[in-house]
């Protein structure tokens, strides 16, 4: 998607994308595919290149599917590595992806100044990796660093949370353990873009930001709005936690745990996350789309998400 959007705008030369695979979609003009694991150190063809940017989305995050060590290995190996490549080729500018997972739990709102506790692997080794970047940062004077914190990031293709919830109020199937009322924070993909073109125009060597949209719905909402853009009306089936949890248990029993209803992602489900995107406020950002906007602009553009 981000090399789409590059392409264009023209804004480089020429796009190289790294990756364990190769994309399923067709690569745009001027954009070529090099396969590598970040988890090694980058040599032979990738370490011949030069680079204006490097943008590290790298990363292991599914929680749970992953053994402890599978999130050092990448996140932070990964991260040793990027950031060694970037010394290499004399790279100035570094894009890194972190999460709002580095926060740990967010009972309330929560902005780029409150304190980092992660609590889950993933959480710990974003955050640890943050610091990585950092080090690269302070090393040589003239480098640009900008962090990145997303929520959940949804749009065309993606086949995450959002549009499990969406399908699953589509067919009346949608089931919530605990409080309907709590807060859950998103973010559209094309607000995601917008946002990396607005910090990278900026000349600040060390720019640290949450990306959600500006306001964050309460879950009842989410549902209800969902329900509109696909012509349902959406409700909230509130069923206790421990029930749901105990049910998610069975299923991973049963399906030698292969199902993705799993008792973490139950219980993740049920927790509050409250993200603000308060730098990116401060900075003067137009956020372009709230969660109904972003719902008719992805219908738009690929309405087969829908069917």
């Amino acid at each position: 998607m981000l090399a789409r959007h590059f392409a264009a705008a023209g804004k480089f030369d020429e796009l190289v994308l790294v990756d364990v695979k190769k994309p399923a979609h067709s690569l745009p003009e001027r954009t070529r595919f090099i396969e590598h694991d970040v988890r090694k150190p980058i040599a032979g063809e990738l370490a011949a290149l030069t680079a204006e940017w490097i943008f590290n989305f790298a990363a292991v995050h599914r929680e749970p599917g992953h053994e402890p060590h599978e999130y050092y290995d990448t996140n932070l190996h990964g991260a040793r590595n990027v950031c060694a490549f970037a010394v290499a080729s004399g790279c100035q500018n570094l894009y890194f992806t972190s999460s709002i997972a580095s926060y740990g739990p967010t009972t309330g709102p929560t902005s780029e100044a409150s304190p980092n506790y992660p609590k889950t692997h993933y959480g710990i080794t974003k955050h640890a990796a943050e610091l990585i970047h950092e080090v690269w940062l302070r090393s040589v004077e003239g480098r640009r660093l900008i962090v990145c914190r997303p929520g959940v990031i949804y749009g065309p293709g993606d086949r995450g949370n959002i549009l499990r919830m969406i399908r699953a109020v589509k067919k009346g199937r949608f089931f919530f353990p605990g409080d309907a009322g709590i807060r859950k924070s998103y973010g559209y993909i094309y607000g995601l873009l917008e946002s990396i073109d607005f910090m990278m125009a900026r000349a600040e060597p060390h720019l640290i930001y949450n990306y959600v949209e500006r306001e964050t719905e309460p879950l009842r909402e989410l549902v209800r709005l969902s329900g509109e853009a696909v012509g349902r009306k959406g409700s909230v089936v509130r069923l206790p936690i421990t029930a749901l949890v105990m049910a998610a248990h069975v299923v991973q029993k049963l399906t030698g745990g292969k199902s993705p209803i799993h008792p973490v992602r139950v219980r993740k489900a049920a927790t509050p996350t409250h993200i603000v995107p308060q730098r990116l406020i401060d900075l003067g950002f137009e956020f372009q789309y709230d969660f109904a906007s972003s719902l008719q602009h992805w219908k738009k553009i690929a309405p087969e998400d829908f069917a």
